[in-house]
């Protein structure tokens, strides 16, 4: 038992350092609001696939707000550890509850918690830079989302096929 914790700690610390790394190395800037664009979304679906609900929620959460600490994006931390996590516990509700027998119910999951990110940024950006930028935001948003769910496709994808996506699942330990 004390392995498979350790196993799941690891697991849940390496997707998190996913989530950070794809969220910090590659980003396009969004002028209206100082913010930026970027593939972490891709990690943080593939999180929720290996990790399932629980851990890959801590993971999406605190890797997307750990880069927003770092990158000097203080304001967005709390609201990114909030939104990213409850992106992720939407996909995983999906695929460990609400259809859990379909093989895509990840991707149903992926688009619902994606738009719920992209109205939460939208709601807290109102707050922040007014109700014409956060609009303005919505389709670099939307992209983001699309992006990180067709990367977590073909990813998701590669790893089924070659059987390592179950292998990755084995032994977890919520």
């Amino acid at each position: 038992m004390r392995d498979l914790k350790i196993q799941t700690l690891v697991k849940t610390a390496l997707m998190m350092a996913l989530v950070y790394i794809f969220t910090t190395m590659f980003k396009i800037p969004t002028p209206l609001t100082g913010g930026y664009t970027h593939l972490g979304d891709c990690m943080i679906f593939l999180a929720v696939m290996i990790l399932g609900r629980k851990q890959g929620t801590i993971a999406a959460g605190f890797g997307a707000a750990l880069a927003d600490l770092l990158g000097g994006y203080v304001v967005y931390v709390v609201p990114t550890l909030i939104i990213k996590s409850i992106m992720a516990f939407i996909m995983g509700t999906f695929v460990e509850k609400l259809m859990p027998k379909n093989k895509i119910n990840w991707l149903f999951g992926a688009v619902a918690g994606g738009l719920f990110q992209v109205f939460g940024y939208a709601v807290l950006e109102v707050f922040l830079y007014g109700f014409a930028a956060s609009l303005a935001t919505v389709p670099a948003n939307l992209g983001q989302t699309f992006t990180g769910i067709v990367m977590a496709a073909v990813i998701i994808f590669a790893l089924s096929k070659a059987h390592v996506l179950d292998k990755l699942k084995e032994r977890q330990v919520s």
